[in-house]
C-alpha cells in the first residue's frame, strides 16, 4: 500500500456518506489522484440524475478526463469506496488508470442490495447465450465506416 492510499480512500468514503445523506444516490464515492493531486471527485448520482451510468467511478473518470484535457488517465489512481462494478471496472481500464484502491467488496455491496454478480456472470457468455437478447445484423455501410476509420490519416488511436 502506498503512503497516501489511506488518506485518499478515506476521502472517497467521505464523499460516499456525504452525497448519500444528501440524496444524490447510492452509498458510493470515488477520487482520481495523480502525483498526489486530486484530479476529480465523483459520487453515485444514478437516482438524482436519472442516469444508470452515473456511478461514482464513472463520474470521477469523466471529470478527471475533462480536468486534464485527455481521455487517458495514465499514472492516476482510482480510489473508491467499493469494489468497482463491471461497468466501472471497464471504464477504469479504458481510462488507463494505473491502480484501483477500494474499501468495501462487491460481496459487501450485494449484502445491501447492490448485487452485480448477474452482470459478472453474463459477460463471459457468448452473446446469443445472454439473457438480454442481442442480434448480430451485419451491415455493409457499418463495415465501410470502420474501413474509413482505419484509413483516416488524422485519427486519434485510443
Amino acid at each position: 500500500m502506498h503512503d497516501d492510499d489511506a488518506r485518499f480512500l478515506a476521502h472517497a468514503v467521505r464523499l460516499s456518506r456525504e452525497h448519500m445523506n444528501e440524496g444524490a444516490g447510492g452509498p458510493f464515492g470515488a477520487v482520481i489522484v495523480r502525483d498526489g493531486k486530486v484530479l476529480a471527485e465523483g459520487w453515485n448520482q444514478v437516482t438524482s440524475a436519472n442516469d444508470p451510468t452515473a456511478h461514482a467511478e464513472v463520474v470521477a473518470i469523466r471529470r478527471a478526463c475533462q480536468a486534464v484535457g485527455d481521455f487517458s488517465l495514465k499514472g492516476a489512481v482510482l480510489y473508491t469506496s467499493c469494489e468497482p462494478c463491471p461497468m466501472c471496472l471497464a471504464s477504469a481500464y479504458w481510462a488507463r488508470v494505473a491502480r484501483i484502491v477500494y474499501a468495501n467488496t462487491r460481496a459487501d455491496a450485494a449484502a445491501i442490495g447492490f448485487d452485480d454478480s448477474f452482470i459478472y456472470d453474463e459477460i463471459p457468455k457468448a452473446p446469443e447465450a445472454r439473457s438480454l437478447p442481442i442480434t448480430h445484423q451485419p451491415n455493409a455501410d457499418a463495415k465501410a465506416v470502420f474501413e474509413a476509420w482505419l484509413n483516416k490519416p488524422d485519427r486519434v488511436a485510443y
